[in-house]
This record gives C-alpha cells, structure tokens and sequence, in this order.
C-alpha cells in the first residue's frame, strides 16, 4: 500500500509445487542503505524465478550503468526490476517449457530514495510494471481476490499506517482461511515516509497475539454484523407481478404434473420495492 504516511508491505511464506510438496519461503526483501533509500521486492509465482530475480538483482548492472544500490530514482530502479526480469526470462523460459512450466513471476517493488517520494510498482513476467497513484494506492500479487473487498472500502492515500497495516492482516486473514496455498508466518513491513531506513518489521506466525485477536474479532464482527441485517422477504406485494422460473418442457414421453405448481414468490421484486 502506497499512503501519504509512507508505505505498508505484507507477505504470506507458503509456497507449494503440489499438495505434498508444501514448503515455506520467505517473499519480502529488503534493499536498504540507511539515509540514503529503502526498497522491498515481494514475489509471487514460480520460486525458483523468484529466487533467480532477487540474486540477479542485487548484483546486476544495467544498461544505463546502475545497479539497484545507485540507480538515482525509483522508476529507474523499477525499470532494473523489469530488466532482470526479462534477462532471467532469456536465460530460463525456454528449458521451463521443454518440462511444462509457465514462467510465471509478478513482484511488487516499492521504497524510496533520497529527493523523492515514495513510489509503488507491480511489475509483471514481461518485465513492465505499472505504477501506484492516488486512485489506486495498493497492489496485490498472487491470491489476491480473497482479501480485495476490505481493502477497497476502507484503504484511501489519507488512512494512516497502522489503520493500513491492520486492514492489510484482516485483508491477509480472509485469504488464509479461504485459500490453503498461503499459510503463516506473515512478513509486515512498515515505511514512514522519509525515514530512508526500516522503521518497523514483524513476522507473525500463530503464537502473535495481536493477529489471533484479530481473527477472532474480525470474525465475532462479521458475524454479529450478519445477524443484524434483516432476513429476505419472501411475499410478493399485491401490486407486484409475481416472476417465474425458466421451466424446462417436459419430453412427450413424460406424463405432465399430476399436481400443479407451487405458488410463486419473488424475492429480488419485493425487496427491491421496500428500497425504494
């Protein structure tokens, strides 16, 4: 997440190559001269790619001459990523193919360097990325869909960090208990603007109180909030048109219903009238 106070980052450690082949990997680095910038790399997809970018990435010269430890600003160490991408890409898809495998890899690149803001990319197998802006102030990589709907009613540029980095677990949480591919210990950076260094790291895993507070109460909440909400009406009002099932026609062979059908009910009609 990409906010005025600075920057949220949070990654699961499950990685799999098949239900008996469940492993865990740590998905967030950290590129850090202190005073002088701080960037995180979180990966998703294929671990080896993965692993393969990182290593490259913190030795590679680019052609414009920079590596990730001098580049001046973060599109130009963005546009790094993107090239280590492609040369990992060069040196591996082809033999991935012979045996079967995509090369699949998406990462999320952020921080910051001295004289500017801090920056947001998502950067995808093809080397190109894309860039965090007020009207889209987080990215998500890997089992995504899960956890989305929190984050879009709650996350805006002006939330502060630890509102984000809650919302982030309660986000994380729903993925868990949804998705079996991510699994604890939870990597949480948090970044405040211009510290140009870590300001706060935790990894949880399932002895951290404070996110099994979380799961409870989240849950507890949601749960209370359900009850809350009015059941369905099932009774159409007299002056609504009752709406009707596509039936399916019996086959000739079939004699027709001995008894006829039920009353109708609407449900969407009546609902939708006492809105109004």
């Amino acid at each position: 997440m990409r906010l005025d106070a600075g920057l949220v980052f949070l990654s699961d450690s499950r990685t799999n190559a098949g239900v008996d082949q469940v492993s865990t990997a740590r998905k967030l680095n950290v590129f850090e001269i202190p005073g002088e910038r701080m960037m995180v790399l979180m990966t998703a997809g294929n671990l080896s790619i993965s692993q393969s970018v990182r290593q490259l990435l913190s030795e590679h010269v680019g052609v414009a001459g920079y590596s990730i430890w001098n580049v001046p600003t973060m599109h130009e160490a963005a546009r790094l990523v993107g090239e280590v991408v492609r040369l990992v890409h060069e040196r591996d898809a082809k033999a991935l193919a012979e045996f079967g495998i995509d090369f699949n890899v998406s990462l999320i690149f952020g921080g910051q360097i001295t004289g500017e803001r801090c920056r947001l990319f998502q950067v995808y197998s093809a080397g190109n990325f894309i860039e965090s802006h007020n009207e889209n102030t987080y990215f998500q990589i890997g089992e995504a869909k899960y956890g989305k709907p929190i984050i879009d009613r709650v996350v805006t540029p002006s939330t502060s960090l630890d509102e984000a980095a809650k919302c982030a677990l309660i986000s994380m949480d729903s993925t868990l208990r949804s998705n079996v591919s991510v699994g604890l210990p939870l990597d949480l950076l948090v970044y405040e603007s211009n510290s140009l260094a870590v300001t706060r790291f935790v990894t949880i895993d399932e002895r951290n109180q404070y996110f099994q507070m979380i799961r409870t109460t989240w849950g507890q909440q949601l749960k209370t909030i359900f009850e809350g909400i009015a059941a369905p009406e099932w009774d159409a009002a007299p002056e609504v048109a009752a709406s009707r099932p596509v039936r399916v026609p019996l086959p000739d062979s079939l004699a027709p219903a001995t008894q006829p059908p039920g009353p109708l009910q609407s449900f969407a009609q009546q609902f939708g009238s006492k809105q109004q």
